[in-house]
């Protein structure tokens, strides 16, 4: 039986997570990711799939792996898009919201015509992604299924977020593996990723490729940067990813304030209804993180919701000192940008950068040091402090992805880094090779590959 792969995304990006998988006569879809960033990226969303998939299997639900599924359905996919069953209760709230701001965003370019487009049109609608939504097909974790004829999958934890997996794919004896995105041995909220003997393939992510998370205890570093903001009259606007980092975020304002590191009356609003949303799932999947249901309800207690758009431009109002956490965490869009725009020019505010910044995004630009970023068609000034703060990121660092493929009790025939920019992928490969002697490949954009 002839396999093939094709790199149709996550190739010398961290975004847009797609490959088609050929087993015989069946091609199977693993991901179906939005690509974020750089403009030259941002438009291979519109571009399509060169095939149609028989199958989808998700490894996640954040949008980068999950978010152009309504463009799959557009394009006419009716078939099943396997994921594990968190993912698919995340999925029906990311999707959902993802639709919305895209025909949020198409609605005001046109109104304030700062669109090159006449008119602008939304990638998706919140239609469509009600449409993708009635495909999923959620399936325990290890529970062997068969997504197309002759081929067995299962889903392996991966750690990360709740849902998240490694997709195992079984044919003919031979077995490919997709790590999805891998998580840390010893996250702030989730379990670690299970352990793989084997594989005779293998796909890993490289995010952090090239570097090492900091090790200082991330309640140092937060509760540092609010009071030292709120000592000279600030807000800390944090843009955050509404699954997974704000909830870790949550759990340490609570932490904080029962050591009474920071003050108990600093208000701390949760700016984000899909956030919201998903903090509730956290009580729902109880086994696949770290918190019993006691914490599971203090960190749900952490913050203040904010439900409405009216709350929302209420706290741009007034100069006292406050915590926002605010999607999304690239301020890629989202209430936060209507945050960045009111505090970004007072140097007495602190913007609180909480995860990884891809390459192309305000995130990455305030991380850069920019002096001003673009926001609703107009330039921002940036005179905040711009404090980044790794310690939370929910990807192995490359120490700790090299400890996990260790555990392998034999090497991969070949081994694909993906799914990182071009000097962390690398860095990646050039590790394996040197520490593991495995046979590694850093593959390019539709890139095709027979194994063998």
């Amino acid at each position: 039986m002839t396999i093939a792969i094709t790199f149709l995304g996550a190739t010398g990006t961290v975004t847009g997570s797609k490959y088609l998988v050929e087993i015989g006569r069946h091609r199977l879809l693993v991901d179906c990711g939005l690509f974020q960033g750089f403009k030259q990226l941002r438009l291979r969303n519109r571009a399509g799939l060169p095939f149609a998939p028989d199958a989808a299997i998700l490894t996640h639900a954040h949008l980068d792996h999950s978010g152009a599924l309504p463009l799959l359905v557009n394009d006419g996919y009716r078939r099943a898009v396997h994921c594990t069953e968190a993912t698919a209760a995340l999925c029906a709230i990311l999707l959902r919201d993802s639709g919305r701001l895209q025909e949020d965003e198409a609605e005001r370019a046109n109104r304030y015509g700062y669109s090159k487009h006449r008119p602008a049109l939304p990638l998706y609608t919140e239609a469509d992604a009600e449409r993708a939504l009635t495909l999923l097909a959620p399936t325990p974790f290890l529970l062997e299924f068969e997504p197309v004829p002759g081929v067995r999958a299962r889903f392996i934890p991966a750690g990360h977020l709740l849902g998240a997996a490694m997709v195992e794919l079984r044919a003919e004896g031979k077995v490919l593996l997709f790590s999805g995105d891998l998580g840390r041995p010893h996250d702030l909220l989730m379990q670690p990723p299970a352990d793989v003997e084997r594989a005779d393939w293998l796909v890993v992510e490289s995010t952090y490729g090239d570097r090492l998370h900091d090790t200082a205890d991330p309640r140092d570093r937060l509760a540092d940067c609010i009071t030292r903001t709120a000592a000279r009259g600030g807000v800390v606007v944090v843009p955050s990813f509404a699954v997974g980092r704000a909830q870790a975020l949550l759990w340490l304002v609570h932490l904080l304030r029962s050591e009474r590191r920071i003050p108990s009356a600093l208000p701390v609003y949760l700016n984000s209804p899909m956030a919201t949303d998903v903090t509730r799932l956290y009580r729902r999947f109880q086994g696949e993180h770290r918190l019993d249901p006691a914490q599971c309800e203090a960190m749900c207690r952490a913050a203040t919701i904010v439900n409405t758009v009216e709350e929302s431009k209420q706290l741009n109002q007034g100069t006292w000192p406050r915590v926002i956490i605010a999607a999304s965490g690239m301020a890629t869009g989202g209430r936060v940008l209507h945050h960045l725009r009111a505090f970004a020019p007072d140097a007495r505010n602190t913007i609180l950068l909480s995860g990884y910044q891809a390459g192309g995004t305000r995130g990455r630009a305030l991380l850069d040091g920019a002096a001003a970023i673009k926001i609703f068609g107009e330039y921002v000034p940036v005179r905040a402090e711009v404090v980044a703060m790794d310690t939370l990121s929910a990807h192995a660092d490359y120490a700790e992805t090299l400890a996990w493929l260790r555990r392998f009790t034999a090497g991969p025939a070949r081994t694909f880094i993906t799914h990182g920019e071009p000097p962390a992928a690398d860095a990646l490969r050039l590790r394996i090779e040197e520490s593991l002697g495995w046979d590694c490949t850093v593959p390019e954009y539709r890139e095709t590959v027979r194994l063998t």
